[in-house]
């Protein structure tokens, strides 16, 4: 399976041990974490997926300079927020650690989208 990791680009140490757990968690599973591939939840939950030798998937805002060190895999689609329509439909299920309105509106594609 393809587990999709939402949450902010920033957060606090609680937020980020939740989110590596849930990295970690997704890897001894062996499914695929996909994640925005930037700070905060994405870098946590990608580095606890790396730590137990998992596969990550990074769909970036940007360019793929624009990434955390955790990510295998970097897809820049120069999107902006719109990349979160991608997250949602290469994810076979969502996972969110916190976050804010980024992840309330992948929160919102993924209940209207199914």
């Amino acid at each position: 399976m393809q587990i999709g990791v939402i949450g902010g680009g920033e957060c606090d140490e609680e937020i980020y041990r939740i989110a590596y757990r849930v990295g970690e968690l997704i890897a001894e599973r062996g499914h695929v974490l996909i994640n925005g591939g930037l700070g905060g939840v994405m870098e946590a939950s990608a580095k606890g997926a790396k730590s137990k030798g998992g596969l990550v998937v990074a769909i970036l805002p940007r360019k793929k300079d624009f990434c955390n060190d955790f990510s295998d895999i970097r897809i820049a689609t120069d999107m902006g927020h719109a990349r979160n329509i991608i997250i949602v439909h290469s994810s076979d299920a969502l996972i969110s650690v916190g976050g804010g309105y980024g992840t309330i509106s992948e929160i919102a594609i993924a209940l209207k989208e199914g």
